[in-house]
């Protein structure tokens, strides 16, 4: 059992998936911080406010709305709010799988990596569904808190936050947690819907356009397909290897 865990998410505190992942940490911990956005921060990535105060409202005991997004609230929980440090981070539970480069993108995913940039394991549980009116929290309620206890059992890099995605099915069709890498996605590009509104200015939306593609060996996008709960170890750095060999040849390089 652990001391204490901080849990966050980018959906809002008032989200579906933040009361199933306090569940899930009630099971785990012996105290349960909750610090989590007041408004839905979905798409902000790892992003951090630098440039503008932030405020708090404490909305009962251990927790607390943020007007910023999740790495704000990891970064007001371990740096300021908490009186003494969170033994783990759980950021969610995502409305929506966060599969393949679309994890680039996901706020829920961002407050996980700040998390690890804190120096506090960290993960990052999202629960896929085909119908936004039906998502099957009951499978992350489930099988969260034994899926977090086998990853905290086997341990994994400082360097590192798990990013966890739970399948489309009941839990008790869903196969064993399963170690996955990051494949492509669904994402083939992005939209702009532009509008009107009542004054006659125009004012657009930005989305994703999702569809079918090749996902590479071992993704988690099959992975969470086949019903597995897929677990896929990220991190910060970025270095296409492939990539830094062809330009290696052309380029010099810093001496070690």
């Amino acid at each position: 059992m652990l001391n204490r865990i901080l849990i966050t998410n980018d959906d809002g505190i008032d989200a579906p998936g933040l009361e199933v992942l306090e569940a899930i940490a009630a099971e785990l911990a012996r105290e349960v911080w909750v610090i989590a956005p007041e408004h839905d921060q979905s798409g902000v990535s790892h992003a951090v406010s630098l440039h503008h105060p932030l405020r708090t409202s404490n909305q009962g005991p251990r927790r607390y709305g943020v007007d910023g997004t999740p790495g704000d609230c990891a970064v007001l929980g371990v740096c300021h709010l908490m009186t003494e440090p969170p033994d783990l981070i759980l950021s969610g539970v995502n409305r929506g799988g966060n599969l393949g480069m679309e994890t680039v993108f996901s706020g829920t995913v961002g407050g996980a990596m700040t998390g690890m940039l804190l120096g506090i394991p960290s993960i990052a549980l999202s629960q896929c569904w085909s119908d936004r009116a039906n998502v099957p929290w009951n499978t992350a309620r489930q099988l969260g808190a034994p899926a977090v206890r086998q990853l905290l059992e086997i341990g994994w890099s400082p360097d590192t936050c798990l990013n966890v995605n739970f399948p489309d099915c009941p839990p008790e069709a869903a196969g064993p947690l399963t170690l996955a890498r990051q494949g492509v996605g669904l994402v083939q590009g992005m939209i702009v819907e532009t509008r009107t509104d009542p004054r006659g200015m125009e004012y657009h939306w930005i989305n994703f356009r999702r569809g079918p593609r090749p996902q590479g060996p071992e993704s988690d996008s099959d992975a969470t397909r086949a019903g597995r709960v897929a677990v896929t170890p990220v991190r910060f750095d970025r270095t296409d290897e492939a990539a830094y060999a062809t330009l290696a040849s052309r380029l010099p390089r810093l001496a070690s």
